[in-house]
């Protein structure tokens, strides 16, 4: 096996003969490896930089190799707390399917919950946004947010739940709401599916995993990690979506930086009765082309259409001005410790 070749000591640096050194300094992480500093002949001359360059040979040898298991450790941690969010996430949708299915009277308040956390951001100042802040009972109160009481009263008997299985610690609220009106989405999906198939659940199910756009979540879910403000956001910022005109609702999109199109696929958000709001939105000929397509979609076997648009639509408001820990819910793993196991 071959060894990296260096001289360890030299009587001078400056340029004189020498004999060939015949010391050899092996590395245990590049055995194979010989490095060549010397010269062709019996007799030859070694300068600093001679010298210079044959130490940073075997320096960078031996850093590339602390940095590729460096970067080995950190890719396998990456994999772990990949792995702890996305197990944790699962039972999440778990845990908020069972209470959301419990009580499908509180759909539409869950999606009004989650729009109107979201709503209260501000291009300006990059303030407010999906913060968990509408659970404040200052902000909960305000006229905008007029019955939602009760579907958040619902997602903190979930919270419960889901925070006494959490190997990572609690969840937030402003995580929570915005995964609660993603499992109210696609309940509302798959009942339609379901609607489609005369009613047959089996079939329906099977309808939605073949047709729907399951797949489009991707985004949404790895924007996971959002916290909690402490303080409600400023008030003003919402409109009453039941009592505002079509214009003061583009207007309030547009100050989001969103159009007709989003706010036209964002009616099951906007009040209890989807066709209603439609029918209002419809008035505004901005609006009407994107109300006519989204129905025209959902007549369809899959709703891709209407589905994508509505998936994308949410992701984008649901992480408005947000900052994402990418490490949120993660834990450190016990490591096993070998010389104690009794075989």
């Amino acid at each position: 096996m071959e060894s990296v070749s260096l001289l360890s000591t030299l009587p001078s640096l400056s340029s004189r003969p020498f004999s060939q050194p015949s010391l050899q300094f092996p590395t245990s992480r590049h055995p194979h490896v010989r490095v060549c500093c010397l010269s062709g002949g019996e007799q030859w001359q070694m300068r600093r930089r001679d010298l210079v360059g044959c130490v940073g040979t075997v320096v960078g040898l031996e850093m590339i190799a602390t940095y590729g298991k460096f970067t080995k450790e950190a890719e396998a941690a990456d994999l772990i707390q990949r792995r702890q969010r996305s197990e944790f996430q699962s039972n999440i949708k778990g845990t908020l399917d069972k209470a959301i299915r419990a009580s499908p009277d509180l759909v539409p308040a869950i999606l009004k919950l989650a729009l109107n956390d979201a709503m209260t951001y501000d291009k300006a100042t990059k303030s407010g946004g999906a913060n968990g802040s509408i659970r404040l009972s200052p902000e909960l109160s305000r006229p905008e947010n007029s019955g939602l009481a009760s579907a958040l009263s619902l997602l903190e008997e979930a919270k419960k739940e889901i925070d006494s299985y959490s190997k990572g610690g609690p969840i937030s609220y402003a995580d929570l709401i915005q995964f609660a009106a993603q499992t109210a989405v696609k309940k509302t999906f798959l009942d339609a599916a379901i609607r489609k198939c005369g009613g047959n659940e089996d079939k329906g199910r099977t309808l939605y995993a073949a047709y729907g756009s399951n797949g489009q979540w991707g985004l949404f879910e790895r924007q996971f990690g959002r916290s909690d403000s402490p303080d409600p956001d400023p008030e003003g910022r919402i409109p009453q979506w039941d009592k505002a005109s079509v214009q003061d609702m583009k207007n309030k999109f547009s100050a989001i930086g969103l159009g007709p199109r989003q706010l036209a696929v964002m009616s099951a958000f906007l009040g209890p009765d989807q066709l209603e709001t439609e029918t209002l939105l419809a008035s505004d000929k901005d609006v009407l082309p994107w109300v006519q397509k989204y129905q025209r979609s959902r007549e369809t076997v899959s709703q891709t259409d209407y589905e994508v648009d509505l998936i994308t639509t949410l992701t984008k408001l649901s992480t408005l001005g947000l900052q994402i820990n990418y490490e949120a819910y993660t834990y450190p793993v016990q490591k096993v410790d070998f010389s104690k196991l009794k075989l």
